[in-house]
């Protein structure tokens, strides 16, 4: 604004001004959680993650509000989905919300880049069951979730260490049988070195292993997502966590009011979604 226009704002109002339209922004979007009635686009891939954030919450009764401030991270979930084969992501974020809500926010981006009713969703995540457990409620039949392959590869390398004196060769031979479908060939190989039951968990890592695997044995088909040039990490969504949420929301030394973080990264969502041009028209039409 002094550059372009020589007019100076004080940092207050420019705080004000964008808390402002961030309030605004937030109150306008809308999730479309309805199942679309026409053919969309062959396949549709999702992801879903979530982010802490630094929040703090002000005891408005104490006289120092120094000392009536209490400081602690919560969850911001993140979710993103594109066509196969674009590069431009539709995205949604929710914060202080239910997990199926979190999931309809999910679905909403799917719809937004062009879900139809015969559509495969291909998503992919951790190995946190509430994220599976919401792409097949909101997917249904339509929708197959994948672990995340450098997920299992960590517990797989754990487990490794304790098996071989030479991990390094032995991971690379059952990553490898992952990747080939020979999931029941490496649970057999695991069940072979389990640690003694009196053995606990903190130093059973090829328990954990085993365990992890047969809990999520019909989420690790790697081999069907790269037949078909699908991926099999979610480094996308865990990539977006940094220039949607944590580029702003965790700058050094930042803090935020649940309601603000709420607000702020309703207005990251709209500036991811609809570019610079959309954003700044947005913000000089609730100024003006």
């Amino acid at each position: 604004m002094q550059e372009h226009y020589g007019i100076t704002l004080a940092p207050i109002t420019i705080r004000r001004i964008t808390e402002g339209h961030a309030q605004r922004m937030h109150e306008k979007l809308q999730r479309i959680t309805t199942y679309p009635d026409k053919p969309g686009f062959d396949c549709i891939i999702a992801e879903l993650d979530g982010s802490m954030i630094p929040i703090v919450e002000t005891n408005n009764e104490v006289a120092d509000k120094r000392k009536g401030k209490k400081l602690s991270w919560k969850e911001a979930r993140l979710a993103l989905a594109h066509e196969k084969g674009s590069v431009t992501p539709k995205i949604s974020v929710v914060f202080q919300k239910s997990v199926d809500q979190a999931g309809e926010a999910m679905f909403d981006c799917a719809r937004r880049s062009g879900l139809g009713q015969d559509s495969y969703v291909h998503a992919i995540g951790d190995g946190a069951p509430w994220i599976a457990n919401q792409v097949y409620k909101q997917f249904g039949a339509n929708g197959h979730y994948l672990i995340d392959f450098y997920h299992t590869c960590d517990y797989l390398s754990s487990a490794a260490a304790s098996i071989v004196e030479n991990p390094t060769t032995w991971l690379e031979k059952h990553k490898t049988m992952l990747k080939n479908g020979e999931i029941d060939g490496v649970m057999e190989v695991l069940k072979a070195n389990l640690e003694a039951p009196d053995v606990k968990e903190k130093d059973a890592p090829v328990r954990a292993c085993h365990r992890y695997l047969i809990n999520r044995y019909n989420q690790l088909d790697y081999q069907g997502a790269i037949a078909k040039g699908l991926p099999i990490g979610s480094g996308e969504v865990e990539s977006a966590h940094r220039y949607v949420i944590q580029e702003r929301l965790k700058k050094a030394g930042a803090w935020w009011s649940p309601c603000n973080a709420e607000f702020m990264l309703a207005l990251r969502e709209v500036r991811v979604n609809h570019g610079w041009i959309s954003y700044w028209n947005e913000l000089f039409a609730s100024v003006c």
